[in-house]
């Protein structure tokens, strides 16, 4: 929501103990199709500005800035997409697609309309893990679609909700993707916080260049209304880097 919070985050991920690593501090920040329009949402006290955007990103080489846009409709995806990019200012480096299977081609143009080098993820939640049937099989075969226009993907069925993920459930989908895209950048999410790390260990033990995310458990409340904790997000970080220095001294 801030710059500091961005500075305090950045500081922590800088002094928290690690062995050589690819990971870096990804930076989120939230829009929506109706806070980029300024239309009525519940979202609007708890995803920031428009104009402030570009602000929280800070230029480092630890930060992985990524706006995550969300639109379960895919509501004029080439106009938004443009628009909610150019938001993220000169320092974005990602955007994340918090949509159902948009239209390869319209984020490929926007991506290409706001001339930035950036990298695209698409989560696949709930929603576009059904409509592929809750199939590996299909998820790939929809995949393929999106060559050339996304970096990377994100399974995650909790969606800010902080219902743990189930590792078992998964895994095939990962490995799916590994399979038959092996450039391709694959993230977690699902009910991670400093205290539940153990839900994605055998993913990390697997895999351990995978990315994770965490939003759920790091409000106290649980409600993704409400300000995230701080110093529990520090918690979870110095938690998560442990695990993953676990692994990747064994790999």
């Amino acid at each position: 929501m801030t710059r500091n919070q961005t500075l305090e985050m950045l500081s922590c991920f800088h002094a928290a103990p690690r062995c050589n690593t690819s990971h870096k501090l990804m930076v989120g920040v939230m829009m929506s199709h109706k806070t980029l329009n300024g239309l009525d949402t519940k979202w609007t006290k708890a995803f920031p500005a428009n104009e402030q955007i570009s602000d929280i990103f800070v230029r480092s080489p630890l930060a992985f800035n990524t706006l995550h846009y969300a639109d379960y409709t895919n509501t004029d995806v080439f106009n938004s997409l443009t628009r909610a990019i150019s938001c993220g200012g000169i320092n974005i480096n990602a955007l994340q697609l918090d949509m159902i299977w948009p239209e390869p081609a319209d984020v490929s143009s926007a991506v290409n309309a706001s001339r930035k080098c950036i990298s695209v993820i698409l989560q696949i939640g709930k929603k576009a893990m059904t409509d592929a049937n809750d199939s590996p099989h299909e998820v790939v075969k929809r995949l393929w679609d999106y060559v050339g226009v996304i970096d990377g993907v994100l399974f995650d069925k909790s969606m800010g909700t902080g219902k743990p993920m189930d590792a078992e459930v998964l895994l095939p989908y990962i490995e799916a993707v590994y399979e038959h895209f092996p450039t391709m950048r694959v993230a977690v999410a699902g009910g991670l916080g400093p205290r539940t790390m153990q839900v994605a260990e055998p993913l990390i033990s697997r895999f351990p260049d995978i990315s994770i995310d965490a939003q759920g458990r790091l409000r106290p409340s649980g409600s993704a209304l409400d300000p995230i904790d701080w110093e529990l997000a520090k918690k979870y970080l110095k938690e998560a880097k442990k695990l993953f220095d676990k692994y990747r001294l064994v790999n």
